[in-house]
């Protein structure tokens, strides 16, 4: 294995899957490419009618979700000990890291997940579970540990 995808959403979740990433590119002396998939929200009405954010709008999505990915970056590379580089994607997001990982030639996918109830994900759907039975390669989810009892 000698390149990891792994999907970050800046969340607390993805920052222990690419704890976990990291460790195993380590072994493995693999790079890592972090990826941030956003989409810039259409609201529909029932009426028909529908609202769509302006192009600045969008710009200005764009250019937070870059700017967090680089603080990601600039964060973790110092201390990585792997190569870290970043990519960041408009669309579906579980669409866009399979296709991310094709392109790339990823030999595996890492995601942290939530690990929500049949309940909360039938309502909610879950990125990680549309990305473990769409993905053409190998996909470890990571959930954060418990926390300790007191």
């Amino acid at each position: 294995m000698k390149t990891l995808l792994l999907a970050h959403d800046f969340d607390a979740t993805s920052e222990h899957a690419l704890d976990v990433a990291i460790e195993l590119a380590r072994k493995l002396a693999a790079k890592i490419v972090v990826a941030h998939v956003y989409s810039v929200p259409v609201y529909s009405f029932p009426e028909g009618s529908s609202l769509i954010p302006s192009a600045e709008d969008a710009a200005r999505i764009a250019e937070a979700a870059q700017r967090s990915l680089d603080e990601v970056l600039a964060r973790r590379q110092p201390s990585a000990g792997v190569e870290l580089s970043g990519e960041l994607r408009a669309g579906v997001p579980d669409e866009e890291i399979c296709r991310l990982a094709e392109e790339i030639g990823a030999d595996l996918l890492v995601i942290g997940t939530h690990g929500r109830g049949a309940v909360a994900r039938a309502l909610l759907g879950s990125v990680a579970q549309r990305v473990v039975r769409s993905a053409k390669m190998p996909v470890l989810t990571v959930r954060l540990p418990p926390p300790p009892e007191a």
